[in-house]
């Protein structure tokens, strides 16, 4: 293999097909690293709680693909559906491709910011959010969200609850291991913060402590900022940063990094 054009996914396991669709179609060799495992919450209650009162929010602000999945398949058990919410209840969705599943489940958003980060929802949000209740799903691990505490501080009453849990794959897939071992891998590029505490996870399991040795000739190419703040946390560099911040500014950013070498 050559090592520029050879690079590793790092994204949920029922997330790889497209990603490595379009890398392929810009001339990359992909290899897969399944970073995440989705299912379910460790208790359903509080999510429960809020569809039971659904018609009480303004606005339901989902910011995954896999969060819309999540209160989908929750809502249908329960007999309804995101398509049947409330008539009062918009929908936010923040990234393209979230956008794409809601339209895919009968819900198309009632907004979509230009850019998936919590400065961009709220400077574009097309109401004032003083007072408006929103609730936002999220993945159950991890913490308050950064779009649940923008939209507190800009007046808002959020209930932020969790819809699905996001956890660690057991290993790293064989040939994938075995590509960075011998020094095969051009790049590896991160769809989340947590794509990366997952993936150094893995590396270390798998490699010890010369994981850093493998990595260090491997360009880190970034979806966005939260997730170059992790990669600047725990690898110490960022090569390039998607622009936008989605599947295909990820490709772009990786093409980027691939001039630069070359250059």
């Amino acid at each position: 293999m050559a090592p520029g054009q050879t690079l590793v996914l790092t994204r949920a396991e029922t997330q790889l097909g497209e990603a490595r669709r379009l890398f392929e179609a810009a001339g990359a060799t992909v290899l897969d690293l399944p970073a995440l495992v989705i299912g379910p919450p460790d208790e359903w209650g509080p999510l429960d709680d809020a569809l039971a009162e659904l018609d009480s929010f303004h606005w339901l602000v989902i910011s995954s693909a896999n969060g819309a999945q999540a209160l989908e398949q929750r809502l249908q058990r329960r007999g309804s559906s995101l398509a049947a919410r409330p008539r009062g209840l918009r929908i936010a969705a923040v990234g393209r491709k979230t956008a794409r599943c809601l339209e895919g489940l009968g819900a198309p958003a009632d907004f979509v910011p230009p850019d998936f980060v919590a400065d961009s929802l709220l400077e574009h949000f097309p109401v004032g959010v003083w007072g408006q209740r929103i609730l936002l799903p999220r993945v159950q691990s991890g913490g308050r969200t950064l779009l649940a505490e923008a939209f507190g501080e800009a007046g808002a009453r959020v209930v932020e609850v969790a819809a699905y849990e996001s956890r660690c794959p057991e290993a790293l897939p064989a040939a994938t291991a075995a590509a960075l071992a011998a020094g095969e891998v051009g790049a590896i590029c991160f769809s989340s913060g947590k794509t990366v505490r997952h993936s150094v996870q893995l590396l270390q399991a798998h490699f010890g402590a010369r994981w850093r040795q493998l990595l260090a000739p491997v360009a880190v190419i970034s979806i966005g900022p939260q997730t170059s703040a992790v990669c600047q946390e725990l690898l110490g560099r960022v090569q390039a940063e998607a622009q936008p911040h989605d599947l295909g500014g990820l490709v772009a950013a990786w093409l980027q990094s691939q001039s630069q070498v070359q250059s």
